[in-house]
C-alpha cells in the first residue's frame, strides 16, 4: 500500500510517545486466513481512530490510547507492497537453558490508560469488531506497581529517552520514508521465580540488576558486573548510546503463583532491541549472559511494526499482496537508505521505498 499525503504533511504517528499509565492491556491476535478477514481488518484499521475516540470520550481524563502494530507474516496479505524495510519475524536466541522464543502473533494492540476499566472497554469493543476474523494468541492485563517498580522490586524504565531523544529513538524517519512516523515494537512476556529471587540478598539482587534497589541509582562501573542487566542492555554505535522506549508492565495471578513482567520496547529499528536480547540470552561476550535470566524466563515473543496513524487511515484502500503481485515492478537506480543513520528526518509518506 502506498499512501500519498496530498498536503505533503508530516505523517501523524500513533501515540508511541505517550506517557506511562497506571493500567494497560496487551492483546495479540492471529488472523484467520480467509480473504474476507483481511478485507474486514483493512476496513477496521481505517476506523480504529474513531473507535478509540468514542471510548476515550467516556473519561477524557483517563488518557486512553491504543497502538496497533502488525507482524511480518500478515503485512503482505493485509497491506500489500511496499512493506517496512526491517520488518521480519522475531529473531530467536538460545543458549544453554535460556531461550528468547518467537510465538504466534499477527496484530498487537497496546491499550493503556489511567484506569483498567476503560482499557477493558476498548479491548471489548475491538474484539466486538474483529473477533470473527481473528483468534486471540495472548492477552495480558498489566498494572503499575508501587513506585513504578516491577514485581522483583526494582524501578523499571529509568533510562527511557525523553523529549526529542525519545522521538528520535522510537520513530522511523527518512531512512524508510513511506513508513516515517512508524515504530518497530518488540514484546516478550517474562515469568519470574519469585521464591528463588527473594531468597537472594538485596546486595546480590543489585549486582544482577546493576542498580540500587531502594534509590534506583545505577551502580558505579567499578563495582557493577559486566553481566549486570543494565550493562548488557546498553547499546553503542559509533561511540554513541542508542536507546529504545520501554513501557513494561507487571502482571500476575498470585493464586496460580504467576508473577511476571510484560516487556514492550519501541524503536526506529528492531536491530537495537534484538541486539539487547542477544546480549542478554547469549552474552557479551558469549557466555557472559544476563544473570536475571536465572530467575526469569521468556514465554512469548513477537516483533511488530506500528505504522503511522496517517497510514492506518488509508488502510481501507490497501492493495493486497495477491493483487500487488500482478502489478509490474518499476526499476529504480536510487540507492537505498541506511538504517544506521540515527538522525531524525521524519518526512511525508509520498513516494516508494527502494528495494
Amino acid at each position: 500500500m502506498t499512501v500519498v499525503n496530498e498536503a505533503d504533511e508530516v505523517p501523524l504517528p500513533q501515540p508511541v510517545l505517550g506517557p506511562l499509565t497506571r493500567a494497560a492491556i496487551f492483546l495479540v491476535v492471529t488472523v484467520k486466513p480467509e480473504p474476507e478477514n483481511y478485507e474486514a481488518l483493512r476496513s477496521f484499521c481505517g476506523d480504529i481512530a474513531g473507535l478509540i475516540r468514542a471510548v476515550e470520550f467516556r473519561d477524557i481524563d483517563a488518557g486512553l490510547t491504543c497502538i496497533a502494530a502488525f507482524g511480518s507474516d500478515v503485512w503482505d496479505p493485509l497491506f500489500g507492497s511496499p512493506r517496512p524495510a526491517e520488518l521480519h519475524p522475531l529473531r530467536e536466541f538460545r543458549s544453554g537453558n535460556r531461550y528468547a522464543l518467537a510465538t504466534p502473533g499477527d496484530i498487537l494492540f497496546h491499550i493503556r490508560a489511567g484506569r483498567m476499566d476503560i482499557c477493558f472497554e476498548l479491548a471489548t469493543q475491538i474484539m466486538e469488531k474483529i473477533g470473527d476474523a481473528v483468534e486471540v494468541a495472548d492477552e495480558v492485563q498489566g498494572f503499575r506497581y508501587f513506585e513504578d517498580r516491577d514485581l522483583i522490586g526494582f524501578v523499571d524504565g529509568t533510562e527511557n529517552p525523553r523529549g526529542s531523544l525519545a522521538l528520535e529513538s522510537a520513530l522511523v524517519g527518512d531512512e524508510d520514508a513511506p513508513f516515517a512516523g512508524g515504530s518497530y515494537v518488540l514484546v516478550q512476556k517474562y515469568l519470574h521465580d519469585m521464591k528463588a529471587w527473594n531468597a537472594l540478598s538485596t546486595e546480590a539482587q543489585e549486582r544482577i540488576i546493576g542498580r540500587k534497589k531502594l534509590s534506583d541509582i545505577e551502580l558505579d562501573d567499578s563495582v557493577k558486573p559486566t553481566n549486570a542487566h543494565s550493562a548488557l542492555t546498553v547499546i553503542e554505535e559509533n561511540g554513541k548510546e542508542v536507546k529504545i522506549l520501554r513501557d513494561n508492565m507487571p502482571f500476575g495471578q498470585p493464586g496460580r503463583g504467576e508473577f511476571g513482567t510484560y516487556f514492550i520496547g519501541y524503536c526506529r529499528t528492531p536491530r537495537i532491541t534484538e541486539l539487547m536480547l542477544e546480549n542478554m540470552f547469549v552474552g557479551r561476550p558469549p557466555g557472559n549472559y544476563d544473570r536475571l535470566l536465572d530467575f526469569s524466563r521468556a514465554v512469548t515473543g513477537g516483533l511488530f511494526f506500528a505504522p503511522s496513524a496517517t497510514f492506518l487511515e488509508g488502510a481501507a484502500d490497501a492493495q493486497p499482496a495477491s493483487e500487488a503481485s500482478s502489478t509490474p515492478a518499476v526499476a529504480s537506480d536510487q540507492p537505498s537508505s541506511s538504517v544506521r543513520d540515527t538522525s531524525l528526518g521524519i518526512g511525508s509518506l509520498r513516494g516508494e521505498r527502494n528495494e
